[in-house]
Order: structure tokens, then sequence, then C-alpha cells
């Protein structure tokens, strides 16, 4: 697969879309390439339908893009049993680091947001795949706990857990 992955997973309201926007910016302040995945469970159409994006898909194109001045959007179809990484894998190569938002499923390794005052229980509680928790309350876990207030601790424990080099070795300078 090749993209170095850590999954940003909690329930709703915890915060995770926040803690991705941070994160990316602190690792590009570090000199890290990050990508980036938004994960839904649901299905739902990513086009608007009457626009001519949307009917060059409907009519077939495999892939079909958009371009804009300044952006560049493709559609490729997930047939059954596509693993969507895989397929998305040749768009990350050139990235350190792929931040996953939700994708609890998915490959890669897990880490949870959880905050106290949304009322739900911990998913680290529930799976054995969470490998640390991003929080500022307390919370009964064995998993390193990293406090969501200080984001050069969190982005620390993210650079670990990818295997990057933080602070950069002098090759990186």
């Amino acid at each position: 697969m090749g993209m170095n992955l850590i999954h940003i997973v909690g329930r709703k309201n915890n915060g995770k879309t926040r803690l991705i926007v941070e994160l990316i910016q602190e690792m590009r302040r570090r000199g890290f390439r990050v990508g980036s995945i938004k994960h839904s469970g649901h299905t739902h159409e990513l086009d608007k339908p009457g626009k001519d994006s949307y009917y060059h898909r409907e009519a077939g194109g495999e892939p079909a893009a958009v371009i804009t001045a300044d952006q560049l959007a493709v559609y490729l179809p997930l047939r059954k049993g596509d693993e969507p990484i895989k397929v998305l894998a040749p768009l990350f190569a050139g990235t350190d680091l792929v931040l996953v938002e939700g994708y609890i499923h998915g490959p890669g390794k897990k880490v949870e947001v959880w905050r106290k005052e949304i009322g739900s229980r911990p998913i680290c509680h529930e799976s054995n795949d969470i490998i640390a928790v991003v929080t500022d309350d307390a919370i009964d876990t064995t998993l390193p706990a990293w406090p969501r207030k200080d984001m050069n601790i969190v982005a620390d424990g993210i650079c670990r857990l990818a295997g990057l080099d933080w602070p950069p070795t002098k090759s990186r300078l």
C-alpha cells in the first residue's frame, strides 16, 4: 500500500476534524508533507446532480475529473470488494503521512480523540485497535493519553507512531 496512515477516530462531536486540521498545520510547520482523507460510513452523493461533472460520471466516465483554475477533483468508482485506501494510494505516494478522519475499520494505526463533556463512552474501552487517546479529561486506560491542549505533545506522539524523524536529523535540515 505504501501510505503512512494514522486514523483519527472518535464518536460524533469529539473534535476529530479540528484535531486533524491542527495536526496538518503543525506537521507542515515541521516540514512534513501531509495528506488527508475524510471517511464517511454513509452512502451519499459527492457531486451535485445537474452539474456537468455529475453527467460525465453518470455517463460512465471512469475516472471522471473536474478541473478549475485552482483545484482538481477526481471521482473514482468503488466496486464491491475494493479497498478504498488501496485505490487512493497512488495519489498519496509523495506524502510523509496521511491523516484519516474516521474509517475505524480501515488499515492503519488509530488514535482516538475523546471529550468527557460529550457524554459518550470512549471507543478504546470497546476496541483493541486504538493505540493512543487525545484528551484533556481523565480517562481510565493504559494507553498513552496525550493532552489535547498541547499540540506539540500530540504531534510528537503522531511522529513516533508514524516513524517520522522529529526533530529532524541533519539530513533533513
